[in-house]
């Protein structure tokens, strides 16, 4: 209407019909278009197009009750086949190129008194043409540095020699030499190289005559180091590299790109620092006769090692290590683990074909637990590593060998497919805005090969494998310059992917790699009946409107997998390379059930880490000392957080929280999104819409209540704005693929640089901008969301980066694009806490984009999902999956953040979320408004009820997040890692555990009025609203599967039985009002009769829990006909600093009570209670103190 009393109404009238037009785009409607130019509206289209928006707007009405499908646009992001290294490299393609084989000659361990020779040692007779005479055997009791560990037959020895070193025995005498002279030769060469020192290095070599870098006729080879440490927890690391000693001592290494070792980001990553290596002394290497019985009972294939005698022990070594500890019941002041003396970690290297193997040892049988390992790395020889070579070299390189043309054609010319209009802009689909006002149409594209060896670009060679004859292609085609859609990947190094395939054998289930929109268990990506046609793709990218059960990418990940299995019981893999990767899942099954995974990196090294587990505390009590645990939140993070893009100004932020407070909603904190900002420049606020963003702040904080605002990684290019002038002037940006200018990219600023977070002193100056006097109008209850950091470009290539851009010391983004956004957050979060003089108080920063040890610096949450069932029902499995990857502090959007969610779903996502770690609202600026008031008071009560439940429950979540900071244990956890010997419970992830204590199962379905649970038969369980045990059946199996009541006011939590839940049941209107409040200790009795738990308490806010070790413990004990007992412990300033008042107990309510006590005594004074024959309930009403020690003395009838 107000469009029409303009002047020129016809003109609004077709740009109020676009607009229509619009909002169908983003639906699955299909209307046909009109197309009128607004320079020919006249009088004679005005009515026919009226009556256009008529019926669009009468079709509009009448699909309101459809769901709107939003999809992905696929064209911006690529594919396998799409992506040269991993086409090259996927099924097996490469195999025939690269045949590893590890020299024996090479090996050096690393004892207490230094290194050690293995096998070239002065006792050895050898003859004249430096080969041993014969197989000189072991003795146990000989030094380390004097066995040959049965290595030296003649057979093997002869085939090493004839085969693998392809040098004269004087070069192979120098290297000897070489390696004798240091033998921490590689890890003085690489400074990146952060952690212990290696026990075991030898050089593998690629004894392949069809390498495409050197072939059969070739005098160099392609030698690698391989380097492998023993930690004292059992967790190994093996680490493969180019061979940085041979490219720099010899003076035929002329290529630039080989000689310098390539880039890795354990300073940046790994939480070395609290690395312990096992005693070197104590490794026990095994004999020969050790070896035999070893490889009589081992299930691997046998590798070739020449002998015609059967002795096939010349072909390996193995070492024996560590003691193993599964995970004792948490306590917050001491260790969290047992040490199993009778279980260590044995490692076996094979020496051709190249593979390494774990198992358990029991030192009790002096025998391997189970006849096959538990991973082997590169069982099925699907290992590569590509050499770095510049384009020159190893195009001359490549058509040497194959003897045909390498087709690289020149990628630099680019068609002009904007029709030279001007370019004003981008949305975040990558598309143009024009000057004119038009938008760039999205072109489909054909799809490319599906497998991609008959490419134009490709070189072939013939391979003979037994008698018959293969042919063997080289795909060269994106080796030295790629294209995808109109961006060039220049690729100065060419080709250097390295991968290698992981064997999990006897597991039939694997989790982790998170993000992707799909279950937590890992299914098949290739082979017969694979659920996918791609590999899980590890890649951080902006995807606008994911879909879902796919393998494609979004916002982060973590390159760790967990095996569970009840055969091999718990073990992970870490695969420590931040490059893009690809990740094939493949079931195999010839002797055994078992999965192999294949990892294909864009560059990086070989750096792997197994955790030998054996229980999933084991394995991420391991996990968290390689990469940190989860700091402590503070406890206003933990309560719910209310968000929109964007609330409007000042008024609408007063209105918002005073409309909370008028309903006795409970809430913490409120947002803002980019528009409070200045035109969009960071730590800016806008002067028309929040002229006093202090007084705005410290309103709320007068009320208990905090803040977060926005900041994101792209910097306005505004040479007023003085973040961007001062970053220019001290050259902290990205720059260019040649290293010289500033990267320019499209963002919601429009023309954005962007910092540089790999270096220090970035970091550093970024941490600094959070200081009160450089963040006008900020305060100490201001806090920070990190949002498009992974980082989102508009313009760039998959919506993000070029790959050949550089940072400040020239190392490509490709090698750092996934570290993006961790060291973004790690950055910000560092801020937070260093704008208070003191730097004691704990920092809130939520983060889209993350890696592995992202947990150490705050929140994560799933990104833009969407207002659907569907995307209510997958936000579970997402979140296990970035629990399972240690990230314990995640949620998901509640109500879906596009679309606009009906009162059922949104209350069903209200009480999902009310049982997720990170708990927030939020919505598109295209959505509806959404605060729980919106849906009506009915509507309102129920969210209410969900809400209130999660506050009542703020002490039990601080109970497991600092469970999660001593021992590394998700906090949200699948039903497995609980209950690993359940195997029918390890692909569920639609019910789950928030610790040990709670079962959860979230209503997913409209409508919904009964859910199946399935109970662990091992534990009783205790509905929480009504305290009554549910009626398992141990009869039959190990779990019991029963419908329960779901309706819409129900959600199904289940308490667990032997345990011990403190609530606080006061209503207020924040956390920080319910410091003070008295707690409810809710005890559910276990099968006899008994119950353990804790509380846990300190100051909620600052790192004295840390630092000063101010905090206290109430232990818990009950045993239900003798007592209720409570130990405190803590620090003694701590306790006794505390007011009397405060951390008091007022009620236990104790579940499962078979029949009523006489009595009930603290001392000499009588304790008044209730006891309730129909739910079994006996309430006590008390006043007991925390923070002191105590007894309850129960006497029977």
């Amino acid at each position: 209407i107000i469009l029409l009393k303009q002047a020129n109404a016809r003109t609004s009238i077709l740009y109020l019909y676009l607009s229509f037009l619009s909002m169908l785009k983003r639906s699955s409607l299909a209307l046909p278009v009109v197309t009128v130019p607004p320079h020919n509206v006249n009088k004679n289209t005005t009515t026919p197009m009226l009556c256009i928006i008529i019926v669009t707007i009468l079709l509009l009405s009448l699909t309101q009750s459809l769901t709107v499908v939003m999809a992905v646009d696929r064209s911006k992001f690529r594919t396998c086949q799409q992506t040269s290294f991993c086409r090259r490299h996927r099924e097996g393609r490469s195999t025939a190129a690269f045949d590893y084989a590890l020299i024996p000659e090479s090996i050096r361990f690393t004892t207490a008194r230094g290194p050690a020779e293995a096998l070239l040692s002065e006792q050895e007779p050898q003859n004249e043409e430096g080969e041993p005479q014969q197989d000189q055997g072991n003795d146990a009791d000989t030094p380390m540095n004097q066995q040959h560990h049965g290595i030296h037959g003649s057979g093997y020895y002869a085939k090493i020699k004839r085969l693998l070193l392809r040098k004269d025995k004087d070069a192979a005498a120098a290297a000897a030499a070489a390696a004798a002279a240091d033998g921490q030769a590689v890890d003085k060469l690489d400074p990146y190289y952060r952690g212990i020192e290696p026990f075991f290095t030898a050089t593998l070599v690629n004894q392949s005559p069809y390498s495409y870098w050197y072939g059969k006729d070739s005098e160099s080879s392609e030698d690698l180091k391989l380097s492998i440490y023993l930690h004292d927890d059992g967790v190994t690391r093996m680490r493969i590299t180019e061979d940085y000693h041979q490219s720099q001592a010899s003076p035929s290494s002329s290529d630039p790109a080989f000689a310098t070792p390539r880039w890795t980001s354990d300073e940046l990553i790994l939480n070395h620092g609290q690395f312990k290596a096992f005693p070197m002394e104590q490794v026990h290497v095994l004999d020969k006769v050790e070896l035999e019985h070893l490889l009589a009972k081992a299930n691997i294939d046998g590798g070739d090692d020449g002998n015609d005698d059967g002795d096939n022990t010349e072909n390996y070594t193995a070492m024996r290590f560590g003691n193993l500890s599964f995970a004792s019941p948490f306590t917050t002041t001491g260790t969290t683990s047992t040490t199993l003396e009778e279980t260590s970690v044995l490692i076996l290297v094979q020496f051709y074909p190249f593979a390494v193997h774990m198992w358990r040892y029991n030192m009790d049988t002096n025998n391997i637990q189970t006849d096959s390992p538990i991973v082997s790395f590169n069982s099925d020889q699907l290992m590569h590593f590509e050499l770095r070579r510049t384009k020159e070299d190893g195009a001359t390189e490549i058509k040497r060998q194959t003897e045909s043309e390498v087709q690289s054609p020149s990628l630099t010319t680019q068609e002009d497919k904007h029709g030279g209009k001007e370019i004003v802009g981008y949305w975040e689909d990558g598309l143009a805005i024009y000057a004119d006002g038009t938008r760039e149409e999205k072109v489909q594209e054909e799809p490319s090969d599906a497998v991609g060896i008959d490419r134009d670009a490709t070189s072939s060679v013939e391979t003979k494998n037994n008698e018959s004859t293969v042919e063997f292609h080289v795909d060269t085609d994106g080796m030295w310059e790629e294209k995808f859609g109109d961006f060039i990947d220049s690729k100065p190094f060419g080709p250097m992917s390295v991968g290698g395939d992981i064997l999990f054998p006897q597991s039939k289930h694997l989790f982790g790699l998170p993000e992707h929109a799909s279950s937590t268990l890992l299914k098949s990506t290739t082979g017969s009946g694979a659920h996918y046609k791609e590999p899980y793709r590890l890649y951080n990218l902006d995807v606008f409107e994911y879909e879902l059960d796919e393998t494609m990418s979004l916002y982060g990940e973590v390159p760790l997998i967990v095996s569970q299995s009840k055969i091999s019981d718990t073990v992970g893999v870490f695969w420590f390379n931040p490059t893009e990767a690809f990740v094939d899942v493949k079931e195999v099954g010839n002797k055994e059930e078992s999965i192999q995974t294949h990892w294909i990196s864009e560059s990086g090294v070989l750096d792997l880490f197994f955790l030998p587990g054996p229980s999933p505390q084991a394995v991420y009590e391991q996990y968290g000392r390689l990469t940190g645990h989860t700091p402590l939140p503070p406890m206003f993070s933990l309560g719910y957080h209310q968000c929109r893009w964007n609330y409007r100004d000042e008024a609408d932020i007063f209105q918002v929280h005073e409309k909370f407070e008028e309903l006795d909603y409970p809430y913490d904190v409120l947002w803002l999104d980019i528009e409070h900002t200045d035109g969009k420049r960071y730590f800016t606020w806008d002067s028309n819409l929040f002229p006093h963003p202090l007084f705005m702040q410290e309103t709320l904080s007068n009320h208990g209540h905090k803040m977060v605002t926005i900041v994101d990684p792209h910097i306005k290019r505004d040479d007023n704005y003085y973040i961007h002038k001062e970053a220019t002037a001290k050259g902290l940006y990205v720059k260019d693929k040649n290293g010289d200018k500033d990267y320019d990219g499209w963002c919601w600023p429009g023309s954005s640089s962007y910092l540089d977070f790999t270096d220090q002193m970035v970091r550093n100056w970024w941490a600094t901008q959070f200081a009160y006097d450089k963040y006008k109008g900020s305060s100490s209850s201001l806090f920070t969301w990190n949002d498009m950091n992974e980082p989102s470009v508009f313009n760039g290539p998959e919506v993000s980066m070029q790959k050949d851009l550089r940072n400040l010391n020239g190392i490509e983004h490709r090698e750092w694009h996934n570290l993006y956004g961790t060291l973004f957050h790690r950055s910000t979060s560092e801020g937070l806490i260093q704008r208070n003089a003191d730097g004691n108080s704990r920092s809130f920063v939520l983060s889209r984009s993350f890696f592995a040890g992202s947990q150490r610096y705050g929140a994560i949450w799933t990104g833009d999902n969407q207002s659907s069932w569907d995307h209510l029902k997958i936000s579970i499995p997402m979140l296990l999956s970035l629990n399972v990857g240690a990230l314990s502090f995640v949620g998901a959007d509640v109500g879906g953040f596009f679309g606009n969610p009906d009162a059922e779903l949104m209350t069903r996502w209200m009480q999902a979320g009310a049982y997720q770690p990170f708990f927030r609202g939020h919505a598109h600026h295209d959505s509806k408004r959404r605060e729980p008031w919106m849906f009506g008071d009915e509507w309102m009560r129920k969210m209410r009820n969900a809400a209130m439940a999660r506050y009542a429950l703020l002490p039990y979540w601080y109970n497991v997040f600092r469970e999660a900071n001593i021992s590394g244990m998700p906090v949200m956890r699948a039903m497995w890692m609980q209950y690993p010997a359940i195997e029918e419970l390890y692909h569920i992830d639609d019910q789950f555990l928030i610790g040990s204590d709670l079962l959860v199962k979230p209503v997913t379905e409209p409508g919904a009025t009964e859910s199946l649970v399935l109970f662990p038969n091992s534990d009783n369980w205790y509905d929480v609203d009504t305290m009554t045990m549910m009626e398992t059946d141990t009869k039959k199996g190990q779990f019991s599967a029963i419908n329960v009541k779901s309706d819409i006011d129900k959600i199904p939590v289940y308490q667990r039985g032997g345990s011990v839940i403190p609530r606080k049941l006061r209503l207020r209107r924040s956390t920080e009002m319910m410091i003070h409040d008295p707690y409810t200790l809710y005890i559910a009795l276990d099968k006899a009769g008994k119950a353990n738990g804790l509380l846990y308490m300190d100051d909620e806010n600052t790192f004295d829990y840390d630092r000063k070790e101010y905090f206290a413990q109430a232990n818990f004990e009950v045993e239900i006909e003798q007592y209720i007992r409570c130990v405190a412990t803590g620090n003694v300033e701590w306790l006794t600093s505390q007011p009397s008042s405060s951390r008091r107990i007022e009620r236990i309510l104790i579940m499962g009570v078979q029949k009523s006590p006489t009595s009930i005594m603290w001392g000499s004074k009588p304790i008044e209670f209730q006891y309730n024959e129909q739910n079994l309930v006996l309430a006590l009403k008390v006043d007991l103190s925390a923070l002191q020690s105590w007894d309850l003395s129960l006497v029977a009838e």
